[in-house]
């Protein structure tokens, strides 16, 4: 039957087993190395745990290697938990016992001293539980921190803020280099995330428990809610016991200690743990290996043995690194030269231990450093290797969130990955992250799954306490202060009054708050808007609402929400009335390109008429002053649709219809224009551009009190120049004095004003460019203040809905004007609006010449191809010429006048001798003009002559016509009265 005796002597028994070995092993080495260990063994729980780590890491160590030459003597000194008595036996160990190296000791401020002492002696000083960055600025070569050092966990830290965009940390620690140490790391790192440090929480580490309760109530009156906590179990214990009393562990709380406390959950008392629910604790990651959970198991077992009455001490990372540590050293002793040994220079008048000048150098101490900087293995913390001179190289960090009595992991922090769920490469991934998508499910304080937002409004019943500008006497419409004298009190409306509590009621909490005017005694602004905004940056007041424009110069000192108004600083100018009342306002419509495009128009296609009409058209013969004058008479009337004469080709028609579908145009577009230009009211602008004030010295207005006149400075306008308004009114009557007067010629100021402006006085001013950029109108509120980012989206759900609509309306569009600034103007018509119509008649007239060109050259091609030698290329260009000015008697146009001829004849008009121009039976008037023929004139020279008579034969003209084919030289004159000649000789005949 097992007893608990038969256990107690069963371990008994292996343990003196393992004394005989251990023994046995001892008398192989040949030689043993001192090490001296300062370690609080007496009721320290780092020092027990890593006393018990140092002696099984002993034993292990050289069964595992029986074949070293050398065995470390551990020689044991207890610290007492205090930095003299550390210094003294660590100066005792190096002196007295001249140990190799030294072990320890605990805390960061014991190390700070031993340190020196190590590196006068050249002793080697490992510590496994100092992780202050402060001490890696005492750059001395034979200090080695087999720790990770605080500085590695605040990235971590950082991350896991920044994961749930929390903008405000308030660190608490302790007040000793242990817990200063950290707070320049993290408060860099914070900041270097945006991240807002508003305060320092540093208790004493002897503080009482109503100290403490002061403190956390101190905490409890500012917004912030995020809380990183960095101090030794011990206080941190009594922290969270308190604060949970009071009501800091409630919903709405964020927790995050720091490695100082979340190592030691596993041994931390029920009670504690429980006052610690919803707490997240970053810790250095320990592969769970199988090495690992094996030495986990005989740690606890040999613990257990030595200190039976601590039964809740479980082996963490400091036991750990413990372990390693003696691990490293024991492989760096098996390093050296045996033949050197002890210390040099040492002095043996002084009787005095603790004699801090005559203690001398190690021999060995140089090489052991070196050997020990160089040392790489495979440990139970994972893989050993120290950088930076004698720094453990940083690892992940495990996020741990403490749950009841126990904790669990929601995820990992990696240097070079982030925030990670899981420490399996394969599903890790492979960019920077900082996303909480990638934590666990977290139960926060107060037993809540919501994430806490990490501010909130003071427990105190404190209101905030918004300050207002006083708008003395105009632009009242934005901010309306109104004094009741009978009852005392004070009521602020206007828009940005209005848009502000609008923005208050979209927030998902509620936020209390008093408006203040910044008044002096006379009710008037107490300064300028800069004043007001310094305010705030002086913690006078909570914030600012009014219209504040957003520069940044003011964002130096403050936080501005999203703008709620539309941006920039404009220039108002007065518009007058620019139409043109001269006798030449007819040429306006279209510019001076288009109007000689047009008239070349004109004239082309009368040329290319005249070409198509020539040979078979007779309005479009007879001398060359009438042809001229018929084929641009005929081109301009089409401008009005007036022209009479017949188009007899087809090309011509072709022409002539796509000619006037581009009149068409023209005309109706030049009409349009031109009404539009005498009857439409044109607004211009008086000033077109900010130089043209700086040049004739022009004066210009700006609204008292804004920043707006800085940037009139910048531009170069003078003093004298700039003149002040304080409301539309004042701004108006300005204007109507001119520079002349003493007024202004153009106002500089921000878009809302000048809006209000407009929408007052209608179409006498407009906006015109530049335009300065500006932020619009914003709210102010502390540098790095929470409220920012919730205001800013309250302020985007309230101007993209119908409510701000509603408010403009009720502030800011209450004018009967229909457009305040409506400029209408009537450009002139250009080219560039119509080159396509002259691309098209063009295009129309060319296929025109070259489908009529074609058919002559064909008709005539026999001239073209004649094969007399003598007659030369000129010389048939000639004769086409000619054919080309007589007339094509084979067109079925002439064809159908010699028809109407041979009836002319046979009719009794013509025996009575009247000619065609005779009157018509039926109206009794004389036929037009137009209705003769070319047969009916006869030319001599320049002299036209009418002929009734039209007698002629077919048969003589039909030679005449093979005869004139032959000529070379023709003259169209000639030719008409030799077909008159000939008439005469048939009738004779």
């Amino acid at each position: 039957m097992v007893t608990k005796n038969n256990v107690r002597k069963l371990l008994g028994f292996v343990y003196s087993m393992n004394l005989v070995v251990l023994l046995g092993v001892a008398a192989v080495a040949e030689r043993e190395v001192k090490v001296g260990a300062v370690l609080d063994v007496g009721v320290g729980m780092v020092g027990k745990m890593g006393l018990n780590s140092i002696r099984m890491c002993i034993h292990d160590f050289y069964v595992s290697n029986p074949h070293f030459k050398t065995r470390l003597q551990l020689i044991l000194r207890d610290s007492q938990r205090n930095v003299v008595t550390a210094a003294a036996q660590a100066l005792d160990l190096i002196k007295n016992e001249q140990v190799e190296a030294v072990i320890g000791p605990i805390t960061t401020t014991e190390a700070m001293f031993v340190i020196n002492l190590g590196d006068k002696a050249h002793v080697p000083i490992v510590t496994f539980s100092a992780t202050s960055p402060s001490l890696s600025s005492l750059h001395t070569p034979y200090f080695f921190q087999i720790a990770q050092k605080d500085s590695t966990q605040v990235e971590a830290i950082t991350a896991i803020i920044q994961a749930f965009r929390w903008k405000e940390v308030v660190p608490i620690y302790v007040n000793n280099s242990y817990g200063e140490g950290l707070i320049p790391w993290l408060t860099n790192s914070l900041q270097k995330a945006y991240i807002r440090v508003p305060y320092l929480s540093a208790i004493d580490f002897s503080a009482t428990d109503d100290a403490i309760e002061r403190e956390l109530y101190k905490l409890m009156t500012m917004q912030t809610r995020v809380f990183v906590v960095h101090m030794t179990p011990l206080l941190g214990s009594r922290l969270f016991a308190i604060a949970k009393a009071i009501g800091m562990m409630d919903q709405g709380y964020v927790w995050i200690v720091t490695d100082g406390m979340a190592n030691f959950f596993n041994s931390l008392d029920s009670s504690v743990m429980d006052s610690m629910e919803g707490v997240l604790g970053v810790r250095p990651y320990i592969p769970r290996t199988k090495q690992f959970l094996d030495f986990r198991a005989r740690w606890k077992r040999q613990f257990l043995r030595d200190n039976p009455t601590l039964v809740d001490i479980n082996l963490n990372a400091f036991g750990i690194w413990a372990y390693d540590a003696t691990t490293a050293l024991a492989m760096a002793v098996e390093k050296l030269d045996s033949t050197l040994s002890g210390f040099t220079n040492v002095s043996k008048n002084s009787s005095n231990v603790t004699d801090l000048e005559n203690f001398g150098v190690s021999r060995n101490g140089e090489k052991l450093r070196e050997a020990l900087s160089n040392v790489r293995f495979k440990g139970v913390g994972g893989d050993f290797k120290l950088v930076g001179g004698g720094e453990l190289e940083a690892s992940a960090f495990e996020i741990v969130n403490v749950i009841g009595n126990g904790e669990k992991n929601i995820g990992f922090w990696m240097p070079e990955k982030g925030l990670i769920r899981s420490m399996d490469s394969k599903t890790a991934t492979t960019a920077h992250s900082s996303s909480k998508e990638n934590l666990g499910r977290i139960i926060w304080p107060g037993d809540s799954y919501s994430i806490p937002k990490g501010w909130q409004i003071p427990t105190n019943g404190k209101k905030l306490m918004i300050g207002v500008p006083v708008k003395d006497s105009g632009y009242s419409e934005f901010v309306r202060i109104i004094h009741d004298p009978i009852t005392n009190s004070t009521k602020v409306t206007g828009f940005c009054i209005d848009v502000f509590n609008a923005v208050v009621e979209a927030l998902p909490y509620a936020l209390s708050f008093d408006l203040i005017p910044f008044e002096n005694s006379n009710g008037e602004m107490a300064g300028t808007y800069d004043d007001l905004v310094n305010q705030v940056y002086y913690g006078k007041s909570d914030g600012v609402v009014g219209d504040t424009t957003i520069t940044a110069n003011r964002s130096n000192y403050v936080d501005f929400t999203l703008p709620y108004t539309e941006s920039g600083v404009t220039m108002v100018v007065p518009i007058r009335d620019s139409r043109k009342k001269n006798a030449w306002a007819f040429l306006k419509p279209l510019t001076w390109d288009l109007w000689v495009t047009t008239f070349c128009t004109f004239v082309f296609i009368g040329f290319v008429v005249w070409v198509l009409e020539h040979r078979i058209n007779n309005h479009f013969r007879g001398p060359p002053s009438y042809q001229i004058g018929t084929s641009l008479w005929f081109s301009f009337s089409t401008m009005v649709f007036s022209h009479r004469e017949r188009v007899a080709s087809n090309c011509g028609r072709f022409v002539v219809i796509v000619w006037v579908f581009v009149v068409q145009i023209l005309v109706q577009s030049y009409t349009a224009s031109l009404t539009s230009l005498l009857t439409v009211e044109q607004l211009r602008p008086v000033i077109t551009d900010v130089h043209q004030l700086l040049k004739n010295r022009l004066n210009v207005g700006y609204l008292d009190g804004s920043f707006v006149r800085e940037i009139l400075k910048d531009l170069g306008f003078q003093e004298s120049q700039l003149k002040i308004y304080r409301s539309a009114e004042e701004c108006n009557d300005l204007f109507t004095k001119g520079t002349a007067n003493g007024g202004i010629d153009a106002a500089f100021d921000e878009v809302p004003y000048v809006t209000h402006l407009l929408q007052i006085y209608c179409s006498k001013y407009t906006m015109i460019e530049p335009r300065f950029k500006t932020g619009g109108f914003g709210f102010v509120f502390p540098k790095g203040s929470p409220l920012v980012a919730d205001i800013s989206r309250a302020i985007l759900n309230v101007t993209q809905g119908a409510k701000m609509k509603t408010i403009e309306n009720a502030w800011l569009n209450g004018s009967s004007c229909p457009g305040s600034n409506a400029q209408i103007s009537s450009a002139s018509l250009g080219l560039e609006s119509f080159w396509g119509l002259f691309l098209v008649i063009g295009v129309s007239c060319a296929l025109a010449l070259m489908f009529f060109l074609a058919t002559f050259l064909y008709q005539y091609r026999h001239i073209l191809s004649s094969h007399q030698p003598s007659t030369s290329i000129w010389t048939r260009i000639g004769t086409l010429l000619s054919i080309f000015n007589e007339k094509d008697l084979s067109s079925h146009t002439f064809k159908k006048s010699a028809k109407q001829d041979a009836s002319v004849a046979s009719s009794p008009a013509h025996h009575h001798g009247i000619g065609s121009a005779e009157a018509s039976p039926s109206t009794h008037c004389p036929s037009s003009p137009y209705s003769y023929t070319e047969s009916n004139f006869s030319f001599y020279g320049d002299q036209v002559m009418f002929s009734p008579d039209r007698h002629g034969d077919g048969t003589h003209q039909g030679h005449e016509t093979q005869d004139r084919e032959m000529r070379v030289v023709h003259d169209d004159t000639q030719e008409v009265a030799t077909t008159n000649s000939n008439n005469t000789n048939s009738q004779a005949t």
